[in-house]
């Protein structure tokens, strides 16, 4: 598939996609959505090898609108076919939010209605001091979709989730990261940048471990305790047989530097 409406690039082993489409702000067209789909394929066969982080971000000074409102009408239809059309969005969500590879998302300017949901799917967001969240659904008379009704109570809690999603107003980088919504406020000028050196981090890790961890911790408040221990005990037997593991464990007893040290990017120029 030829992409029109994002950017895919994969360089250093961080693949990027932007999403394409400033004069509406990276609203959702349908074309979009298409190419989203394609570009997490390509991740996912290449997750772990040529791939081991991924950075989501939008171009033009705005992450994500949200839904293409003048798309809506004819994309929608009757209750079934919009029924249809969100369980198909809603699939790529699942596939963003299990991914087994650290995913980072980017705001600059607006992350609206379903762009604020997609950004929170992400590992870690990343905002600049314009980037803001929205759940804008309530302006148009609509509920929260693309599963934010799921990530927003996790992320602040039940209470503080309806007051976003009753009021629709907006929450800044330095107030979403202090609900818990944005990882951290990254420079204005220096936002990709900053964003590939925290994705960078991420390149030597063991990603099958990583991978493994994040599939157990995104289940892990609908599950109880028994459950998530049985997950543990079976998510830790194959990361032991890793060969990750088993370099790792020869260069502690050699006492050589680790393979995977996150500390040790705070001594290192990005």
């Amino acid at each position: 598939m030829e992409f029109t409406q994002i950017l895919f690039d994969v360089s250093d082993k961080i693949a990027t996609i932007t999403l394409n489409r400033p004069e509406a702000k990276n609203a959702l067209a349908p074309q979009m959505r298409l190419e989203l789909a394609h570009a997490m394929d390509k991740i996912k066969s290449q997750a772990g090898t040529e791939i081991k982080a991924v950075i989501l971000t939008g171009a033009g000074g705005a992450f994500c609108a949200g839904g293409d409102i003048k798309s809506m009408g004819s994309r929608l239809g009757t209750p079934g076919k919009a029924r249809a059309a969100l369980r198909d969005d809603h699939q790529k969500m699942f596939d963003l939010m299990y991914l087994e590879l650290p995913v980072i998302s980017l705001i600059d300017g607006a992350a609206a209605g379903a762009g604020a949901n997609i950004a929170l799917a992400a590992d870690f967001v990343l905002a600049t001091p314009r980037g803001f969240l929205m759940q804008a659904f309530v302006r148009i008379g609509l509920v929260p979709d693309w599963g934010g009704m799921y990530i927003l109570p996790k992320l602040i809690g039940l209470q503080k989730a309806k007051e976003l999603v009753f009021s629709g107003r907006r929450v800044y980088a330095e107030e979403a990261k202090e609900m818990g919504l944005v990882y951290d406020v990254v420079g204005q000028d220096t936002a990709m940048d900053d964003a590939r050196s925290f994705a960078k981090r991420f390149v030597d890790a063991p990603t099958h471990a990583i991978g493994l961890a994040k599939n157990v911790m995104n289940q892990s408040f609908n599950l109880d305790y028994k459950t998530v221990l049985e997950m543990e005990a079976m998510a830790q037997a194959i990361a032991r047989d890793s060969d990750f593991h088993k370099e790792a464990i020869q260069r502690f007893t050699e006492k050589k530097p680790a393979l995977y040290d996150w500390e040790s990017f705070e001594k290192k120029p990005s």
